[in-house]
């Protein structure tokens, strides 16, 4: 799975659950996004503006 922001892999656990975080849009719509990225945007709204 790749980060939506970046585009940089995303690993995974044994049981396939992603090493990142899924954010919510307005739209109800999950978007996957890296632990570097969390780190540059720290917060929800700076995060979804870097996916428009």
């Amino acid at each position: 799975m790749d980060c939506e922001i970046c585009n940089n892999k995303i690993g995974t656990t044994f049981l396939k659950k992603i090493l990142g975080t899924h954010i919510k849009d307005s739209e109800g719509k999950k978007h996957v996004t890296c632990f570097e990225c969390q780190k540059k945007f720290p917060d929800k709204a700076a995060i979804l503006q870097q996916l428009k």
